[in-house]
């Protein structure tokens, strides 16, 4: 493969390029993806969070996710123009929202930018799964009135008990799919949206094709955009699932091997060997 054929560099964010724990991702990921832009190379994140919450992990150099794949899809944009939007139907979400409430240790949060919106749930589950969310969360016992570009369900369950639930959700619940970022939590998308889609949109907006895509990831909700890029890798810290998907494997979050593959391309290199 000639690393000159590659023309867009996509990274999930949490347990991809940023450890558990971290607020911000590693100076050399953010030196990597500067360095393959200034080579030519787009580069940017793929991540279920929104743009808003996204920038901040890049230490202020907004540079890098200019062009992004956002909350699981819902927004793409490119070079700093958002070229992409969907949303949650309130009528589907209302479905998914009595399910939840008539599963123990089920919550579901909508947000308003960057809030965290408690509309079921206890927020001690919520903080045992995802804390920071939990500190910023405001209780507000329902949904808004209008569609919403994000919204995620939590569980208290272990990763089987975990995608039990998802499967009830996406087996009863029309108009939406979820998948699983990590044990406990989920993510809600439209009906046949998500990062593989996104991608596709992302593609067709730059003129490039799949086979010039290299997507790096680590969980379930990286899946579809494995399923559409030439070439997926998968950290060493990725799930099962995540890994059996990879066309390509290489070291863990933890130790940058994410910015060391990027790195090698933005130098014209090939980081990637069967």
């Amino acid at each position: 493969m000639q690393a000159s054929a590659i023309k867009l560099i996509l990274s999930d964010i949490d347990g991809t390029i940023m450890p558990a724990g971290a607020s911000t991702v590693p100076p050399r990921t953010v030196a990597a993806f500067r360095a393959a832009l200034d080579s030519g190379i787009m580069a940017g994140p793929a991540s279920g969070r929104g743009l808003v919450q996204i920038a901040p992990f890049f230490r202020g150099d907004a540079a890098c996710c200019q062009t992004a794949i956002a909350t699981n899809g819902l927004e793409v944009y490119c070079a700093g123009e958002k070229i992409c939007e969907q949303r949650l139907p309130i009528a589907a979400l209302e479905r998914a929202l009595d399910i939840v409430r008539d599963t123990p240790g089920a919550g579901l949060l909508a947000f308003d930018g960057t809030t965290p919106q408690l509309v079921a749930g206890d927020l001690d589950v919520l903080a045992r799964i995802t804390p920071a969310y939990a500190r910023a969360c405001v209780p507000v016992g329902a949904l808004p009135a209008e569609d919403v570009l994000k919204a995620n369900i939590f569980i208290d369950a272990d990763m089987a008990g975990t995608e039990a639930f998802v499967a009830r959700l996406n087996d009863e619940v029309d108009g939406l799919d979820f998948d699983i970022p990590m044990v406990g939590y989920a993510n809600i998308m439209p009906t046949g949206w998500n990062k593989g889609s996104a991608l596709l949109t992302l593609c067709d907006h730059l003129g490039i094709t799949p086979d010039q895509v290299v997507v790096f990831g680590d969980a379930g909700n990286d899946l579809t955009m494995f399923s559409v890029a030439g070439h997926a890798v998968a950290v060493g810290n990725a799930t099962p699932e995540a890994k059996a998907a990879a066309r390509w494997h290489i070291g863990r979050c933890e130790d940058d091997a994410v910015a060391a593959a990027i790195e090698i391309l933005a130098a014209g290199g090939w980081p990637f060997s069967e």
